[in-house]
């Protein structure tokens, strides 16, 4: 579970809720029915139309993403592409077949595999940066769903509020009603402006960022397997892949051993 979208959604639904129960407002006030069908499924209807249905039958896959913690060890794949390039150096690049099998990053693998095959070196990088650009345009499809989804939600609201409004005006007759009326009316707008702010927007960047780590990691390993390829020093290729960190863990206790390693 990742920690930091279930903390923010506590955060952010407690925050409005109980925002308006301090109020005095009583959370049966808040669940009306109509308001909830116009706004959800105005925006799912949208969003349906904006997106062929093979990126929409994904949606589970992505709404997975969001609530899954993704953990990156870039330094533990710096170390292994040093340790596989001391290991080709030392006893040839075919050496290097018998781990393969034994790699958890199927991207290496593949890598290592072509550089194994003698492939040559410039379609062995376009072929890695092609399967990059892939999954970045797969991922993407994710966040750009939410991102329409929180750009749809709010209109929907106004649509539902407006709604709502000719509803309260054509019964003027009943004065004692218009104030409850109108209530209900303007939590169409509620509905859309919260769940855009407080999911879909959210959710959207979060995959982004998601995808944005996971793209590095493949970078900082593309890099290692041409330098692998090319037959460079290993202290020279930890020297490299050690600027893919991000800068929050170039200061941890684990990339300064690597540094010391150089």
């Amino acid at each position: 579970m990742d920690l930091a979208t279930l903390i923010g959604l506590l955060i952010g639904l407690g925050g409005l809720i109980g925002g308006f129960l301090l109020e005095g407002g009583h959370a049966g006030m808040l669940l009306v029915g109509t308001a909830a069908m116009i706004v959800f499924g105005g925006t799912f209807g949208a969003t349906i139309i904006s997106y062929p249905l093979d990126s929409l039958k994904k949606f589970p896959y992505f709404l997975k993403l969001v609530f899954i913690n993704q953990t990156i060890d870039y330094i533990g794949a710096v170390e292994q592409l040093v340790r596989t390039a001391d290991k080709a150096r030392r006893e040839g690049l075919l050496s290097l077949e018998a781990q393969l099998t034994e790699m958890d990053n199927e991207f290496m693998a593949r890598g290592l595999q072509l550089v194994i095959d003698g492939t040559d070196p410039e379609l062995t990088r376009n072929m890695l940066e092609m399967e990059i650009e892939a999954f970045e345009k797969n991922e993407q499809v994710g966040s750009d769903i939410f991102m329409t989804m929180g750009g749809l939600a709010p209109t929907m609201g106004i649509i539902g509020t407006v709604m709502g409004l000719v509803h309260v005006l054509s019964n003027v007759n009943e004065p004692d009603k218009l104030g409850g009326a109108i209530a209900v009316a303007f939590l169409a707008t509620l509905y859309g402006v919260a769940s855009a702010n407080v999911l879909w927007i959210p959710f959207g960047t979060k995959l982004r960022i998601k995808a944005e780590r996971q793209v590095l990691l493949m970078e900082l390993i593309l890099e290692g397997i041409l330098s692998i390829q090319a037959g460079e020093n290993p202290r020279v290729i930890r020297e490299k892949l050690m600027t893919f960190l991000p800068s929050e863990l170039k200061e941890s206790p684990a990339a300064q051993e690597e540094q010391m390693r150089m």
